[in-house]
Protein backbone atom coordinates (compact mmCIF):
# COMPACT_ATOMS: atom_id res chain seq x y z
CA UNK A 1 0.00 0.00 0.00
CA UNK A 2 1.53 3.34 -0.61
CA UNK A 3 2.56 5.48 2.33
CA UNK A 4 3.40 8.86 0.56
CA UNK A 5 2.22 10.25 -2.62
CA UNK A 6 3.84 13.16 -3.86
CA UNK A 7 2.11 15.18 -5.86
CA UNK A 8 3.64 17.98 -8.59
CA UNK A 9 0.65 19.47 -10.46
CA UNK A 10 1.35 22.13 -13.31
CA UNK A 11 -1.84 23.93 -14.41
CA UNK A 12 -2.42 27.17 -16.81
CA UNK A 13 -2.52 30.44 -15.00
CA UNK A 14 -3.79 33.81 -17.06
CA UNK A 15 -0.82 34.93 -18.61
CA UNK A 16 0.51 35.81 -21.82
CA UNK A 17 -0.34 33.23 -24.64
CA UNK A 18 3.50 32.14 -25.90
CA UNK A 19 4.94 29.12 -27.68
CA UNK A 20 5.80 26.95 -24.69
CA UNK A 21 6.97 23.20 -24.44
CA UNK A 22 4.13 20.56 -25.12
CA UNK A 23 2.83 18.63 -22.66
CA UNK A 24 2.30 15.30 -24.46
CA UNK A 25 -1.69 14.68 -23.96
CA UNK A 26 -1.98 11.18 -24.11
CA UNK A 27 1.21 9.48 -22.36
CA UNK A 28 2.02 6.04 -23.85
CA UNK A 29 3.36 5.02 -21.17
CA UNK A 30 2.64 1.02 -19.53
CA UNK A 31 0.06 1.23 -16.25
CA UNK A 32 1.49 0.63 -12.73
CA UNK A 33 0.98 -3.01 -11.18
CA UNK A 34 3.11 -3.38 -8.82
CA UNK A 35 5.54 -1.42 -6.50
CA UNK A 36 9.04 -2.42 -5.36
CA UNK A 37 11.11 -0.56 -3.76
CA UNK A 38 14.62 1.51 -4.79
CA UNK A 39 17.73 1.76 -2.59
CA UNK A 40 17.29 5.02 -0.17
CA UNK A 41 13.46 4.59 0.74
CA UNK A 42 12.25 5.56 -2.84
CA UNK A 43 9.81 3.13 -4.93
CA UNK A 44 9.59 2.41 -8.17
CA UNK A 45 6.41 1.09 -10.06
CA UNK A 46 6.93 -2.11 -12.61
CA UNK A 47 4.19 -3.70 -14.79
CA UNK A 48 3.26 -6.91 -14.08
CA UNK A 49 3.40 -9.38 -17.17
CA UNK A 50 -0.03 -9.24 -19.26
CA UNK A 51 -3.82 -8.96 -18.22
CA UNK A 52 -5.05 -12.64 -17.93
CA UNK A 53 -8.71 -12.91 -17.52
CA UNK A 54 -8.75 -14.10 -13.42
CA UNK A 55 -5.60 -11.50 -12.72
CA UNK A 56 -6.49 -9.69 -9.35
CA UNK A 57 -8.73 -6.76 -9.92
CA UNK A 58 -7.46 -3.13 -9.69
CA UNK A 59 -8.72 0.19 -10.00
CA UNK A 60 -8.36 2.11 -13.08
CA UNK A 61 -8.20 6.14 -12.18
CA UNK A 62 -9.70 8.61 -15.47
CA UNK A 63 -9.81 12.34 -13.35
CA UNK A 64 -9.99 13.62 -10.22
CA UNK A 65 -13.03 16.09 -9.64
CA UNK A 66 -14.53 18.09 -6.92
CA UNK A 67 -17.58 15.82 -5.57
CA UNK A 68 -18.34 14.91 -1.58
CA UNK A 69 -21.73 12.78 -3.20
CA UNK A 70 -21.15 9.36 -4.89
CA UNK A 71 -21.74 9.26 -8.37
CA UNK A 72 -21.61 6.89 -11.48
CA UNK A 73 -21.55 7.49 -14.91
CA UNK A 74 -22.33 3.88 -17.08
CA UNK A 75 -20.70 1.38 -18.31
CA UNK A 76 -18.54 2.69 -20.82
CA UNK A 77 -14.81 2.50 -19.71
CA UNK A 78 -11.41 0.63 -20.13
CA UNK A 79 -11.73 -3.00 -20.71
CA UNK A 80 -15.24 -5.01 -20.92
CA UNK A 81 -17.14 -2.24 -20.28
CA UNK A 82 -18.85 -4.74 -17.17
CA UNK A 83 -17.81 -2.11 -14.60
CA UNK A 84 -19.55 0.44 -13.69
CA UNK A 85 -17.73 4.14 -13.58
CA UNK A 86 -18.56 5.35 -9.85
CA UNK A 87 -16.22 7.76 -7.75
CA UNK A 88 -14.04 6.74 -4.51
CA UNK A 89 -13.77 9.56 -2.10
CA UNK A 90 -12.08 11.54 -0.19
CA UNK A 91 -13.40 14.85 1.60
CA UNK A 92 -14.74 17.14 -1.41
CA UNK A 93 -12.51 14.73 -3.63
CA UNK A 94 -13.71 12.12 -6.02
CA UNK A 95 -11.19 9.91 -8.63
CA UNK A 96 -13.59 8.59 -11.04
CA UNK A 97 -12.87 4.83 -11.35
CA UNK A 98 -13.54 1.27 -12.97
CA UNK A 99 -12.46 -2.01 -11.91
CA UNK A 100 -10.25 -3.19 -14.25
CA UNK A 101 -7.48 -6.53 -14.06
CA UNK A 102 -3.73 -5.56 -12.90
CA UNK A 103 -1.29 -5.47 -15.01
CA UNK A 104 0.12 -4.18 -18.33
CA UNK A 105 -2.73 -2.08 -20.15
CA UNK A 106 -1.87 -1.66 -23.86
CA UNK A 107 -2.61 1.86 -25.39
CA UNK A 108 -4.69 0.49 -28.10
CA UNK A 109 -6.79 2.72 -29.99
CA UNK A 110 -10.11 1.26 -28.52
CA UNK A 111 -8.38 1.60 -25.03
CA UNK A 112 -7.01 5.43 -25.64
CA UNK A 113 -10.97 6.26 -27.14
CA UNK A 114 -12.39 4.57 -23.92
CA UNK A 115 -10.32 6.77 -21.46
CA UNK A 116 -11.29 10.13 -23.55
CA UNK A 117 -14.97 8.80 -23.24
CA UNK A 118 -15.38 9.03 -19.52
CA UNK A 119 -13.10 12.24 -19.18
CA UNK A 120 -15.49 13.70 -21.62
CA UNK A 121 -18.88 12.20 -19.50
CA UNK A 122 -17.87 13.38 -16.60
CA UNK A 123 -16.43 17.23 -18.00
CA UNK A 124 -20.12 17.48 -18.82
CA UNK A 125 -21.27 18.72 -15.33
CA UNK A 126 -17.09 18.85 -13.63
CA UNK A 127 -13.93 20.34 -13.73
CA UNK A 128 -12.02 17.49 -14.28
CA UNK A 129 -7.95 16.84 -13.62
CA UNK A 130 -7.58 14.05 -16.05
CA UNK A 131 -5.06 11.74 -15.05
CA UNK A 132 -2.65 10.21 -17.95
CA UNK A 133 -2.98 6.67 -19.58
CA UNK A 134 -2.85 3.84 -17.96
CA UNK A 135 -3.12 5.18 -14.27
CA UNK A 136 -4.33 1.89 -12.11
CA UNK A 137 -4.10 1.33 -8.27
CA UNK A 138 -4.45 -1.77 -6.55
CA UNK A 139 -7.25 -0.65 -4.03
CA UNK A 140 -9.37 1.96 -2.69
CA UNK A 141 -7.84 2.44 0.33
CA UNK A 142 -4.54 3.76 -1.82
CA UNK A 143 -6.32 5.90 -4.07
CA UNK A 144 -7.60 7.55 -0.76
CA UNK A 145 -4.35 7.79 0.20
CA UNK A 146 -3.23 9.62 -3.13
CA UNK A 147 -6.50 11.99 -2.86
CA UNK A 148 -5.28 12.81 1.37
CA UNK A 149 -1.53 13.27 0.46
CA UNK A 150 -2.69 15.63 -2.15
CA UNK A 151 -5.42 17.14 -0.98
CA UNK A 152 -4.55 20.74 -1.40
CA UNK A 153 -2.65 20.31 -4.61
CA UNK A 154 -5.30 18.77 -6.66
CA UNK A 155 -7.73 21.09 -4.78
CA UNK A 156 -5.47 24.37 -6.09
CA UNK A 157 -5.49 22.77 -9.80
CA UNK A 158 -9.40 22.03 -9.48
CA UNK A 159 -10.15 25.70 -8.72
CA UNK A 160 -7.69 27.37 -11.54
CA UNK A 161 -9.30 24.71 -13.75
CA UNK A 162 -13.10 25.45 -12.74
CA UNK A 163 -15.07 26.29 -15.58
CA UNK A 164 -12.45 26.00 -18.16
CA UNK A 165 -12.28 23.45 -21.22
CA UNK A 166 -9.37 23.05 -24.22
CA UNK A 167 -9.62 23.55 -27.79
CA UNK A 168 -7.37 22.13 -30.52
CA UNK A 169 -6.26 23.50 -33.18
CA UNK A 170 -4.62 22.35 -36.29
CA UNK A 171 -3.52 24.65 -39.25
CA UNK A 172 -2.37 23.21 -42.63
CA UNK A 173 -1.13 24.58 -45.55
CA UNK A 174 -0.52 22.97 -49.36
CA UNK A 175 3.25 23.02 -49.36
CA UNK A 176 3.25 23.00 -53.37
CA UNK A 177 0.85 25.89 -53.55
CA UNK A 178 2.90 27.91 -51.11
CA UNK A 179 6.32 27.38 -52.75
CA UNK A 180 4.48 28.59 -55.93
CA UNK A 181 3.69 31.69 -54.28
CA UNK A 182 6.78 32.23 -52.90
CA UNK A 183 8.49 31.81 -56.34
CA UNK A 184 5.96 34.22 -57.97
CA UNK A 185 6.45 37.14 -54.93
CA UNK A 186 10.01 37.10 -54.07
CA UNK A 187 12.49 38.42 -56.43
CA UNK A 188 15.62 36.84 -55.46
CA UNK A 189 14.00 32.64 -55.81
CA UNK A 190 11.76 33.72 -58.91
CA UNK A 191 15.94 34.48 -60.57
CA UNK A 192 17.55 31.74 -59.08
CA UNK A 193 14.51 29.66 -60.58
CA UNK A 194 14.87 30.98 -64.00
CA UNK A 195 18.82 30.39 -63.48
CA UNK A 196 18.51 26.87 -62.85
CA UNK A 197 16.03 26.28 -65.69
CA UNK A 198 18.13 27.93 -68.30
CA UNK A 199 21.88 26.83 -67.03
CA UNK A 200 23.83 24.50 -68.83
CA UNK A 201 25.89 21.87 -67.05
CA UNK A 202 25.86 21.14 -63.63
CA UNK A 203 23.13 23.15 -61.42
CA UNK A 204 23.80 21.23 -58.07
CA UNK A 205 25.29 24.47 -56.18
CA UNK A 206 22.47 26.67 -57.27
CA UNK A 207 19.73 24.01 -56.90
CA UNK A 208 20.91 24.14 -52.66
CA UNK A 209 20.91 27.71 -52.76
CA UNK A 210 17.48 27.98 -54.28
CA UNK A 211 16.85 24.89 -51.58
CA UNK A 212 17.96 26.44 -48.80
CA UNK A 213 16.01 30.19 -49.95
CA UNK A 214 12.43 28.46 -50.12
CA UNK A 215 13.02 26.78 -46.89
CA UNK A 216 13.70 29.91 -44.93
CA UNK A 217 11.23 31.93 -47.01
CA UNK A 218 8.59 28.72 -45.97
CA UNK A 219 9.53 28.70 -42.19
CA UNK A 220 9.55 32.58 -42.07
CA UNK A 221 5.71 32.38 -43.70
CA UNK A 222 4.97 29.86 -41.21
CA UNK A 223 5.89 31.85 -37.61
CA UNK A 224 4.19 34.57 -39.10
CA UNK A 225 0.96 32.83 -39.86
CA UNK A 226 1.15 31.28 -36.16
CA UNK A 227 2.45 34.66 -34.65
CA UNK A 228 -0.91 36.20 -35.95
CA UNK A 229 -3.29 33.49 -35.47
CA UNK A 230 -2.14 33.61 -31.50
CA UNK A 231 -2.37 37.32 -31.43
CA UNK A 232 -6.01 36.97 -32.77
CA UNK A 233 -6.63 34.17 -30.37
CA UNK A 234 -5.07 36.19 -27.22
CA UNK A 235 -8.64 37.87 -25.77
CA UNK A 236 -10.60 34.54 -25.81
CA UNK A 237 -8.40 32.23 -24.07
CA UNK A 238 -6.61 31.84 -21.07
CA UNK A 239 -3.55 30.30 -22.08
CA UNK A 240 -2.11 27.97 -25.36
CA UNK A 241 0.11 25.40 -25.92
CA UNK A 242 2.31 25.16 -29.14
CA UNK A 243 2.53 21.23 -29.56
CA UNK A 244 5.20 20.12 -32.48
CA UNK A 245 3.51 19.83 -35.68
CA UNK A 246 3.05 16.84 -37.30
CA UNK A 247 4.21 16.20 -41.17
CA UNK A 248 4.94 18.73 -43.99
CA UNK A 249 1.47 20.15 -44.34
CA UNK A 250 0.51 21.25 -40.64
CA UNK A 251 2.29 24.32 -39.42
CA UNK A 252 0.57 24.72 -36.18
CA UNK A 253 -0.49 22.21 -33.66
CA UNK A 254 -2.01 24.27 -30.58
CA UNK A 255 -4.07 23.33 -27.46
CA UNK A 256 -6.44 26.19 -25.95
CA UNK A 257 -7.47 26.72 -22.51
CA UNK A 258 -10.74 28.33 -22.76
CA UNK A 259 -13.59 29.58 -20.24
CA UNK A 260 -16.74 28.64 -20.68
CA UNK A 261 -17.99 31.71 -21.05
CA UNK A 262 -15.49 32.54 -23.86
CA UNK A 263 -16.43 29.31 -26.12
CA UNK A 264 -18.68 30.59 -28.29
CA UNK A 265 -16.59 33.77 -29.02
CA UNK A 266 -13.16 31.58 -29.29
CA UNK A 267 -15.40 29.69 -32.11
CA UNK A 268 -16.66 32.82 -33.63
CA UNK A 269 -12.68 33.88 -33.59
CA UNK A 270 -11.37 31.06 -35.44
CA UNK A 271 -14.50 30.66 -37.84
CA UNK A 272 -13.32 33.90 -38.93
CA UNK A 273 -9.85 33.83 -38.72
CA UNK A 274 -9.62 30.66 -41.24
CA UNK A 275 -12.45 32.71 -43.33
CA UNK A 276 -9.57 34.91 -44.09
CA UNK A 277 -7.37 32.39 -45.43
CA UNK A 278 -8.83 30.75 -47.75
CA UNK A 279 -5.45 29.07 -48.26
CA UNK A 280 -4.86 27.40 -45.20
CA UNK A 281 -6.92 24.70 -43.19
CA UNK A 282 -8.22 24.89 -40.11
CA UNK A 283 -8.53 21.48 -38.12
CA UNK A 284 -10.54 22.65 -34.77
CA UNK A 285 -11.77 20.32 -32.28
CA UNK A 286 -12.94 20.17 -28.29
CA UNK A 287 -14.16 21.21 -25.97
CA UNK A 288 -11.76 18.63 -24.20
CA UNK A 289 -10.61 18.41 -20.76
CA UNK A 290 -7.38 20.34 -20.11
CA UNK A 291 -5.03 17.24 -21.04
CA UNK A 292 -1.87 19.62 -22.12
CA UNK A 293 -3.00 22.19 -19.35
CA UNK A 294 -2.75 19.41 -16.04
CA UNK A 295 0.55 17.99 -15.63
CA UNK A 296 0.39 15.75 -12.48
CA UNK A 297 3.36 13.47 -11.30
CA UNK A 298 3.19 10.79 -8.76
CA UNK A 299 5.79 9.40 -6.83
CA UNK A 300 4.63 6.44 -4.74
CA UNK A 301 6.84 5.73 -1.19
CA UNK A 302 5.59 2.05 0.12
CA UNK A 303 5.63 0.75 3.54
Amino acid sequence: MAKKTKVTPKAASKAPMKERRAVPRMPGSKAPSRVARDKGGDTRIEGAPGLAADSPRGKYVYCVIQSADPLKFGAAGIGDNTSEIHTIHYRDLAAVVSDVPLGILDSTRENVLAHERVNEIVMRDHTVIPMSFGTIFKTKDDIVQLLRSAYDAFGDVLAKMRDKMEFGLKVLWDRDSVVKDIEDEDEGIHRLKNEIALQKGSTYFARMQYGRAIDAALQSRSERYGTEILDRLRDVAVASRINKPIGDKMIMNAAFLVSRDQEGAFHSRVKSIAAEHDKLTFKYTGPWPPYNFVNIRLKLERV
